[in-house]
């Protein structure tokens, strides 16, 4: 698996915080769901005793009773005949909020109503369809005319049952504006207001009139044709063509508004009620609006608005887990209270989910409370459901970075990797370099790592080239003269003969035991320092006490030692140390002339204590190509056949071991030219 692959399976584990997250605020939802149903049952308990308390002396509308229904107003209606500015007015579906009576469809002309009040007068809008109107002849009263006949029993009549209701007739020679006539005497009353308008095909009457007290009953017939328009003459059907109920007359039930603001102070955000009578009519609507919207989606900024795609998820991974809820109808003005469940889940017509509880109320009604599980999940997950879909979008963020990244170290270890092998051919030789970096980071050392190793790798690579030529060159004339020497030996005749041609062979040989000698030191001395042990010593005193035994051996030049006799105390291997001395000293002896100085200094410097050879004699070559501290570089020019240059690696390994370095430069010292050896040995702490 890729590094990509690799990145972004830990970053999808990341997905584990949302997780939980979702499980978290599934258990809330579903805590505070139930902790909800049984405020909501408290809550509804004490609304059906409010409710009962101000219901008492109102008689319950029973099921199978007439019934005209008065919405409330909340505007003005202008008395025009036309139905737009009434309540629920909808274009497409313009008899959505009417009552009726005769079946669509039957053949027969329909009629339907409207009711609505402003507390101080009813208004009524009636239409009949299809009819073609008759307008009243006032040249000839008896002829057949189209008319409105409206009765009122009033709510004080309850008193003397047997009192006749109220009647009016109205009927106009022309659609406008037309009053209604009261009684037998048919005068004019100007408290009855309305206005006639024909609608597509039929008549529409709007009608004014002031607001009954109570439940009154009220009842109205659209006639035609001739005879009286009293309402015992309209029961028995007599020059009535369609008409409300006439025993009894429809009761007028409108929403108590007493009612409504005492419902509306105990109620919380979210949350709705409604009075219900025993027919399913709804005398009490009201809620509580829930949190205030959230601003305009042009408002919004995009992460707003992802913010709100993911908070909308959540929502609806809340209602996906919720136990499914029952499909009920209550949007109109009349509810089916035996379809509704006691309490539980239900889904709404413009599919928004409740929590719903229903109580009975005094008289036989029933109150139905619900709380919007929208504004539950609101007030249970709203800030928690941002945290996690802030912490979503910021995982999905992090994961892209990741893979971005991961692509990127990806590329540049690609890179690498290709300039690694562009740098070695098949047969393992270095033909190329890796180029530096310039990041600071891992990758960046690791390329300039793999930078200098192939550096070192094509410099051991030229020695091992030249190894073998140089190895030839050395060995050639040993072997040349061995194997002439032993030519030649057959065909001797002398003794004295035979014993120059051995010696010479034996000169030869020992030359390449020499040669083989050389080769292997440094070799045995870096496995030596692998396994040596370090002690403290006094680096002054070593230092001085090879000097003097090289001034001994060595009566041909000056050799003699500058520094302190003791003091300068090291952690190390002195006798590594006294060989490294020896590799110095014996290569300024090969490049002092006889008589020359060589002179072993020690010195404390800032860099730490620095142990020196100077020898009088040929200067370095100028060319700094030429590292004379690498393996089998030597700058004799054929003097001392079988050295390989393997002195100074050795002088060089000695002082890596001690933590020091080497260099060598061409100085002048007292006057005299010369090379200068330095090797700097870090001070130990004090």
């Amino acid at each position: 698996m890729n590094l990509k692959r690799q990145l972004l399976v830990a970053s999808l584990l990341m997905l584990l915080i949302p997780w939980a997250g979702l499980q978290f605020v599934l258990e809330l939802d579903d805590a505070l769901r139930q902790q909800a149903r049984q405020q909501l049952q408290e809550q509804a308990e004490r609304l059906a005793e409010t409710a009962g308390d101000l219901m008492i002396g109102m008689p319950a509308v029973a099921s199978g009773e007439p019934v005209i229904y008065v919405e409330p107003l909340t505007g003005t209606i202008n008395l025009d005949g036309y139905g737009d500015d009434w309540p629920g007015y909808d274009e497409e579906n313009r008899l959505r909020n009417w009552q009726g009576s005769n079946a669509p469809g039957s053949g027969q002309p329909t009629l339907h109503w409207q009711a609505a009040t402003d507390q101080q007068y009813l208004y009524l809008l009636i239409r009949v369809s299809p009819r073609q109107p008759v307008f009243f002849n006032p040249g000839n009263p008896n002829q057949p005319h189209d008319r409105l006949s409206l009765w009122l029993k009033p709510d004080n009549q309850s008193l003397a049952p047997d009192q006749p209701p109220l009647s009016w007739l109205i009927r106009t020679p022309a659609p406008g504006q037309v009053y209604g006539l009261i009684g037998a005497t048919l005068k004019p009353d100007y408290r009855v207001s309305s206005y006639w308008q024909g609608a597509g095909d039929g008549w529409q009457l709007e009608l004014r009139l002031p607001m009954p007290k109570g439940r009154s009953r009220l009842g109205f017939a659209a006639l035609w044709g001739t005879g009286e328009q009293g309402i015992e003459r309209a029961a028995e059907g007599e020059a009535m063509a369609v008409s409300t109920p006439t025993d009894p007359l429809p009761v007028l039930v409108s929403r108590n508004l007493v009612l409504e603001r005492q419902i509306e102070s105990q109620l919380n955000q979210g949350q709705r009620a409604r009075l219900v009578e025993p027919a399913g009519w709804v005398i009490a609507r009201q809620s509580a609006a829930s949190t205030s919207a959230g601003p305009e989606f042009d408002a919004l900024s995009p992460l707003q608005v992802i913010e709100q795609i993911s908070l909308n998820t959540l929502r609806a991974l809340v209602r996906f887990y919720q136990p499914e809820p029952t499909a009920i109808k209550t949007g109109g003005n009349r509810i089916d209270t035996d379809s509704l469940p006691g309490e539980g889940l239900v889904r709404h017509e413009d599919d928004s989910v409740w929590l719903l509880t229903t109580r009975p109320v005094f008289g036989g009604r029933t109150l139905v409370l619900e709380q919007s599980l929208d504004q539950l999940l609101t007030l249970s997950g709203s800030t928690l459901g941002s945290v996690i879909a802030r912490s979503t979008l910021i995982i999905v963020a992090l994961t892209l970075v990741l893979l971005g990244y991961a692509s990127w170290l990806s590329w540049r270890i690609t890179r690498l990797q290709r300039a690694v092998s562009a740098s070695i051919d098949v047969d393992g030789r270095i033909t190329g370099t890796v180029p530096d970096s310039r990041s600071k980071d891992e990758l960046g050392q690791l390329q300039r790592h793999f930078s200098l190793m192939v550096d070192r790798l094509h410099g051991y690579n030229r020695y091992l080239e030249s190894f073998s030529r140089r190895l030839s060159h050395e060995l050639k004339t040993p072997v040349a003269v061995v194997r002439s020497s032993l030519e030649n030996l057959s065909h001797c005749e002398t003794e004295a003969e035979r014993r120059q041609y051995i010696e010479r062979a034996a000169s030869a040989t020992e030359r390449l035991r020499q040669i083989l000698h050389g080769m292997s030191e440094a070799a045995r001395l870096e496995q030596s320092l692998d396994h040596a042990d370090k002690e403290q010593f006094d680096l002054a005193e070593v230092a001085g006490q090879a000097t003097a035994a090289y001034q001994a051996l060595d009566s041909s030049h000056q050799i003699r030692y500058s520094g302190p006799e003791t003091g300068l105390q090291i952690t190390g291997s002195p006798e590594l140390m006294v060989q490294l001395l020896d590799k110095l000293v014996d290569n300024a002896r090969d490049f002092t002339p006889d008589g020359g100085l060589i002179e072993v200094g020690l010195e404390t410097t800032t860099e730490g204590l620095c142990l020196s050879v100077f020898n009088e004699g040929s200067s370095l070559p100028e060319s700094p190509a030429t590292d004379i501290f690498s393996p089998f570089v030597s700058l004799r020019e054929g003097r001392e056949q079988g050295h390989l240059g393997q002195g100074l690696l050795i002088v060089n390994l000695i002082a890596d071991y001690h933590g020091g370095r080497v260099d060598a430069k061409n100085r002048t010292q007292g006057g005299i030219d010369g090379v200068w050896f330095r090797v700097i040995i870090p001070a130990p702490p004090s």
